[in-house]
């Protein structure tokens, strides 16, 4: 069993996102304790920020007339898409950021729908395989709070994930996640322990079962 990992949060310690993906990798490695896993860190080894743009270049040269920097940029983009392609199930690590998607997370995405495997309209490589998304938010975007309706990232990756790629994907959230370094948001912090703790909770269960699934899917 293969496990595709991504994270995408700029911090290497002190991350929330990845701690939480951590408990969900570790109840799904508890369940394969063999499994290979996939790692792409956005967050620390971001991409080229020309590699969508260039990739698309190249889609409308033909190949013998492509520069050395669209031919590599080609072969990044089927990289991506053949780790990927390779993976059983899949964790995704990404928090909201100035309330949208992650910028290089962004630019992966849009890498990977140059792509044979994920050419938008065309049935997906990874279609019907266990996914699980977890996202952080550092303040409160829930319903009757001032900044309800900001968070344009989960929306955005649950259509990217489920919807265009046919991933069957369960989501993990936690807000409030500032609490304990911001001093304006002090008297919240007992909510944002709770809020923590309920999603490592949720974590943990999500991960025991896609790996519980692909366990009763070999057999």
């Amino acid at each position: 069993m293969t496990l595709f990992r991504l994270d995408a949060s700029i911090r290497a310690e002190g991350s929330v996102s990845r701690a939480v993906a951590d408990t969900v990798q570790a109840a799904w490695q508890a369940e394969h304790p063999d499994a290979r896993i996939i790692r792409r860190d956005l967050g620390i080894e971001p991409l080229p920020s020309t590699t969508w743009a260039t990739a698309v270049g190249a889609g409308m040269t033909p190949a013998e007339n492509r520069s050395v920097a669209q031919n590599d940029a080609v072969t990044l983009a089927t990289t991506l898409a053949d780790e990927l392609v390779a993976a059983d199930a899949f964790l995704f690590a990404i928090p909201l950021y100035n309330y949208a998607i992650p910028h290089h997370v962004k630019l992966w995405v849009d890498t990977l729908l140059t792509t044979p495997a994920f050419t938008p309209g065309a049935t997906s490589a990874i279609a019907g395989r266990p996914a699980v998304l977890v996202t952080v938010r550092g303040g409160g975007y829930g319903p009757g709070t001032p900044r309800e309706g900001w968070d344009h990232n989960t929306p955005y990756l649950r259509r990217v994930f489920a919807d265009m790629w046919g991933l069957d994907l369960e989501i993990v959230e936690a807000e409030l996640t500032l609490a304990e370094v911001n001093p304006a948001m002090a008297d919240l912090r007992p909510l944002a322990a709770q809020l923590l703790q309920s999603a490592h909770t949720t974590a943990e269960a999500h991960g025991r079962t896609i790996g519980q699934r692909l366990v009763s899917a070999a057999r």
